[in-house]
Formats: C-alpha cells, sequence, structure tokens
C-alpha cells in the first residue's frame, strides 16, 4: 500500500501503459482518476478496479483541450476530496513520414496532444497539488525524447519537449513541495506499438527485430513502467525531482 491515502489522476488510462498504471497504482492503496476519450474502455476499466475493492472513476477528457482538462480535474478533485499525483501519459505517436514530407497539420496533431495535453495537466494540477501540500507529476516522455531513431518527426519532436518542460517545472514548483519527472520507455507491447509495426510491415516480424534492438533481447510490458510511476509517485521519491526515469532494456545504453 505504498499509495494509500492518495489520489492519482492518469490521462490515456484507457489501454496500454496508461491502463497498467492506474491498475498498480490502484493495487498500491490509490484512489484512482482514469481521464481518456475512450468511452467505453474506460468505464470497463472503472467497473473492474471497483469490483476489486478499489476506489476508481472514469471521466472523459480531451487533453488536447484546456477547458477539459481543467474540468476534469475540478471534478476529480470533488469527487475524491484532493489530488496527489498526476501522470501525463496520454499520447500519440502520429504521421512516420520524413520531415520534409509531413503537412502542417500532421505536425500540430502530435503537438496538441503529447505537448499540450503535458503542458495543461500540469497547469491545472498545480493548484490542487498546493492545496495538498505538495505531490508528484510524472511525464510520459519515451526514450526518442533522449535519442533519434531517424522515424516519425513529430514524436521525436514532442517527447524531447516534454523531457525539458519536466526539468523546468522541476525547478518552478520545488519550493511547492511538488516533484516533477520523466519516464522514458523503451519500446512497450502496446497498441500504439503494434499499430506503428503494423505501419512498417509485419507485426510479428517486427516485433522481434524491434525487441532485439534492446540489449535484454526483448520489448517491454507495460507493467515494466507502472512500477516506475508507483516509484516516482510515492515517498520513497520524496528527493527525486527533475530525473529521467528511463526504462528501456538498455536501448539507450550505447
Amino acid at each position: 500500500m505504498r499509495l494509500s491515502g492518495k489520489t492519482a489522476v492518469i490521462t490515456g488510462a484507457a489501454l496500454g501503459i496508461g491502463r497498467a498504471i492506474a491498475t498498480t497504482m490502484a493495487a498500491e492503496g490509490a484512489r484512482v482518476a482514469l481521464l481518456d476519450v475512450l468511452d467505453p474502455e474506460g468505464a470497463a476499466l472503472e467497473q473492474q478496479l471497483n469490483h476489486k475493492g478499489h476506489a476508481a472513476k472514469y471521466w472523459w477528457c480531451d487533453v488536447a483541450k484546456e477547458i477539459d482538462v481543467e474540468s476534469a480535474f475540478r471534478k476529480v478533485a470533488r469527487h475524491f476530496g484532493k489530488i496527489d499525483i498526476v501522470v501525463n501519459n496520454a499520447g500519440i505517436s502520429g504521421a512516420n513520414k520524413p520531415t520534409h514530407e509531413l503537412s502542417e497539420a500532421e505536425w500540430d496533431k502530435v503537438q496538441s496532444v503529447n505537448v499540450k495535453g503535458v503542458f495543461f495537466g500540469t497547469k491545472h494540477a498545480i493548484g490542487h497539488l498546493r492545496q495538498a501540500g505538495g505531490g508528484s507529476i510524472i511525464n510520459l516522455s519515451s526514450i526518442y525524447g533522449l535519442v533519434g531513431a531517424g522515424d516519425v518527426p513529430p514524436y521525436h519532436a514532442s517527447k524531447g519537449a516534454v523531457r525539458l518542460m519536466t526539468k523546468n517545472d522541476a525547478l518552478i514548483y520545488a519550493p511547492d513541495r511538488i516533484r516533477v519527472n520523466s519516464i522514458h520507455p523503451g519500446f512497450i507491447w502496446t497498441q500504439m506499438v503494434q499499430n506503428h509495426l503494423a505501419g512498417l510491415g509485419d507485426v510479428n516480424e517486427g516485433r522481434e527485430a524491434v525487441g532485439a534492438l534492446h540489449p535484454l533481447g526483448h520489448m517491454g510490458e507495460p507493467d515494466d513502467i507502472a512500477w516506475g510511476a508507483v516509484y516516482l509517485a510515492s515517498d520513497e521519491a520524496k528527493f527525486v525531482t527533475g530525473a529521467e526515469l528511463v526504462i528501456d532494456g538498455g536501448y539507450t545504453a550505447r
């Protein structure tokens, strides 16, 4: 029960890494607010967690729209009484084209979710976290926020932005006892990665080939990231802010 008594808001909570984070945080005692635009999946996760005796509730929220984020956070605080943890997880991969072939709309779509979503999630978390006496903001960046790979330029740009937004906000809000850290996953076996591989050819062959890029020899699982998020959200990480938690099977160690 490492998060007992805490309320966590997770964006993009219905599937993949977000779902794993929500499930693991709930198991560790947190009350979890599930934010997403996938109503059937979000509602099903709420029901599943509540059936297990956890406190969970789903709200529809488009993180690219400030009014949605502000409203959702207000509803969460009203429902659960406070907010202690915010996980800015919602993200999309976007068009996989060389930079010179991208349209402005393709570029902006990725930035609106991956960058503005983190901006709005942080902006509208601060007041609630201050009221709680401090807290933890966890931003999902990527190995693609650390190194280039010669593909998906909008995604690389967005995740690099999240990395430095995290460090800067860690400095700004440290006096408020609000810690801000980023997680940088390697390739994790989620629907997003499956879709990415499908766009390149055979998914099974792609999974094996991409897995081999990691020194440990395989892709990660959503739970690998979830436990990192639990650590950063917990009091065990009370002296950790502005940090990059890289969970990538050794991908960036080269």
